[in-house]
């Protein structure tokens, strides 16, 4: 017998694909299909021979997890100032937060987790917001 949504991902069956960042691979984990698009989770991990390049940005969330599994990423949040994440760090980013990455070593392993399973990213001019723009 089987349950709606079960799923497990194994290591072993890894397959890592280019996404949102060019200078990462990611590795889906199943959950988008496995929670009908509720939530997304994936590794993910430095691509080698990538040059990296961080624009503030912000996204469309709900919710957002990042967990270090390996090495070190360091992000500069709105409010918070610069913030390194090692192996066993833990980050949650609230809805719409602007952040974006300083740099990360190169053989930096991260899992993300994020409500929706679908999500916007919005790039902007800054990780501080405009004192009176009216800019998110």
């Amino acid at each position: 017998m089987t349950t709606r949504g079960f799923v497990a991902a194994h290591a072993r069956d890894a397959s890592f694909e280019r996404g949102l960042r060019s200078f990462f691979e990611y590795r889906d984990l199943g959950i988008k299909k496995a929670t009908e698009g509720r939530v997304v989770a994936h590794v993910i991990r430095a691509a080698a021979g990538s040059d990296f390049s961080s624009q503030p940005h912000w996204h469309e969330t709900t919710f957002q997890l990042v967990y270090v599994l390996k090495g070190w990423i360091e992000f500069e949040y709105a409010g918070q100032g610069l913030v390194r994440l090692e192996a066993g760090s833990c980050v949650h980013q609230p809805p719409g937060i602007r952040h974006r990455e300083v740099g990360h070593s190169p053989d930096v392993e991260l899992l993300e987790v994020v409500m929706p399973g679908e999500f916007r990213t919005i790039e902007v001019a800054s990780v501080e917001p405009p004192a009176a723009s009216g800019e998110a």
